[in-house]
């Protein structure tokens, strides 16, 4: 018994870092090929996987597509330690920047516009993220940040519709090259409506901290692995 269990840890592990690896591949090759042009042997080949590892961890393309698809809000969210009306601010900022450099996020949001080729009608990436923003909006009302006649759940899924569009245009436009101008410039017309003066006074919101919030969730933590 005591050696399957001391077995059962670095099995697990390695289980753990092919999924990953299945997920960053699929991502990559989502991105580039889009769903229909993701065929299962160029996943195989990112990934350095076998086709059994693929099926172990995943029931078919449709199904990793989807964990793609709903993995967007744990590549930004979790590493936000603002809160309030900042946060939720930083959660876009931080979004703008990982549009253009992070292909499980840029994945996410294609197949999330491409559902009909993946048979779907999902809402879940949407509702996902109105959720979260409701939240931020949530302690922003409890610190007294939020303007009385501001309905948080209204809100936030109009901050997730804007946040759809804008980054369509910008990809049209520039290649998202210039989301986090946008980005900025959508709150700075936006929060003097919904936001005390005295919170309004005290929100940051510039292309310099976007870039900066980016710059320090991208850059590698070298004592995460450590507290982990």
């Amino acid at each position: 018994m005591a050696r399957a269990n001391t077995n059962r840890a670095p099995k697990q592990e390695r289980a753990i870092q092919t999924r990953e690896q299945l997920l960053k591949a699929a991502a990559e090759v989502f991105d580039e090929y889009g769903y229909a042009g993701a065929g299962i042997n160029k996943i195989l080949q990112r990934a350095g996987v076998t086709a059994g590892a693929l099926y172990f961890h995943f029931k078919d393309k449709q199904s990793l597509a989807i964990e793609v698809m709903n993995a967007q809000r744990s590549t930004i969210e979790p590493h936000v330690p603002t809160t309030g009306l900042q946060r939720l601010v930083d959660i876009t900022l931080i979004w703008s920047h990982s549009l253009q450099a992070d292909p499980l996020l840029r994945a996410g949001v294609r197949l999330t516009g491409e559902q009909a080729a993946i048979g779907l009608r999902d809402a879940t990436p949407y509702t996902v993220w109105a959720r979260t923003f409701e939240d931020c909006l949530g302690t922003a009302r409890a610190q007294g940040e939020l303007r009385e006649h501001v309905p948080t759940g209204e809100l936030a899924e109009f901050v997730v519709g804007a946040c759809t569009g804008m980054q369509e245009y910008a990809q049209v436009v520039s290649g998202r090259a210039d989301l986090p101008r946008r980005t900025v410039n959508m709150w700075r017309l936006l929060l003097p409506g919904v936001a005390t003066r005295t919170a309004l006074d005290g929100i940051e919101i510039s292309e310099e901290r976007a870039l900066s919030l980016w710059t320090s969730v991208s850059a590698p933590d070298q004592g995460e692995g450590t507290r982990a």
